[in-house]
């Protein structure tokens, strides 16, 4: 397996505008090839910092998904949100092999 991690930190006043957006997403990642799940993490002590977590079967199917015009479109509105607070988060990814279970 293959977890990929996308880290934001948002001001603590955004944080539930962020996670209606999440709550609310085209969920289109779900249908592709290898996606095992999704979660939206927020973490205890720092509400501001949101975690956004996938399950992949393989990394091949993530980079295939990065790579596909679904999450360009997709990401090219993330730019457009009409909160330039939120418009503006540049989210810290991490990779990550799954090697035991």
């Amino acid at each position: 397996m293959y977890i990929v991690q996308s880290i934001v930190e948002v001001p603590e006043h955004k944080a539930e505008d962020l996670i209606h957006l999440y709550t609310n997403r085209s969920r289109s990642v779900d249908k592709q090839p290898g996606f095992i799940s999704f979660q939206l993490l927020q973490n205890e002590h720092k509400p501001g910092e949101l975690t956004v977590h996938m399950t992949w079967s393989e990394k091949e199917h993530y980079l295939a998904w990065v790579t596909s015009d679904d999450f360009k479109r997709i990401h090219e509105l993330e730019k457009k949100y009409p909160d330039q607070e939120l418009a503006g988060i540049k989210p810290t990814v991490r990779r990550y092999h799954v090697r035991a279970d």
